[in-house]
């Protein structure tokens, strides 16, 4: 699962080799000890868990990136590996 950003240790990551169907787009947050997916077209939190500072600021980056993250969805649903997106600043 390759990174495609990382900011305040936070690491944001996406499955391009895909074997089963994902029918919502997502990413894969990693912080510290935390794992979440979370949904590309709300920022939504799907699956597991983040500190409420680090969901919003990735809820934020998400909104700043949506059709970035989107192209990144469709190229992996190819199998293609997706683009790097720059970090939240």
């Amino acid at each position: 699962m390759p990174t495609i950003s990382m900011f305040y240790g936070i690491i944001i990551s996406m499955f391009f080799e895909i074997k089963e169907k994902h029918h919502l787009p997502h990413i894969h947050v990693r912080y510290q000890s935390c794992r979440a997916s979370v949904a590309i077209e709300d920022g939504a939190l799907l699956v597991g868990e983040l500190p409420p500072r680090q969901l919003r600021m990735v809820q934020v980056w998400v909104d700043l990136h949506r059709d970035e993250l989107l192209a990144d969805w469709e190229l992996a649903k190819e199998g293609v590996e997706p683009f790097r997106i720059d970090p939240l600043k």
